[in-house]
């Protein structure tokens, strides 16, 4: 799992049936501090995630086909929770 930020969405008419139903999140990397450490990527939501928020990113083929269970999706970032603070002792 990464930290992120969301810094926009995505609206897009045609897409492949997997996205059907699921919002599609632009994101940024952050680290513990809230700096950006990597370029933006896309992820989808099912938390209900807005701009602004900091999240917890899943990148991993396997758990994101468990977690959605629709067999094999073609979806690789899953927005899996907001983050309420972060303290890095």
């Amino acid at each position: 799992m990464k930290l992120a930020q969301v810094i926009g969405t995505v609206t897009a008419t045609a897409k492949h049936p997997g996205y059907l139903g699921h919002k599609l999140m632009i994101v940024v990397p952050i680290d513990a501090s809230g700096q950006t450490i990597g370029e933006s990527q896309l992820a989808v939501d099912t938390v209900q995630a807005g701009p602004g928020d900091t999240v917890l990113v899943l990148r991993e083929g396997t758990g994101v086909r468990q977690i959605l269970n629709e067999g094999t999706p073609p979806i690789r970032s899953l927005i899996i929770g907001i983050v309420d603070e972060v303290d890095s002792a």
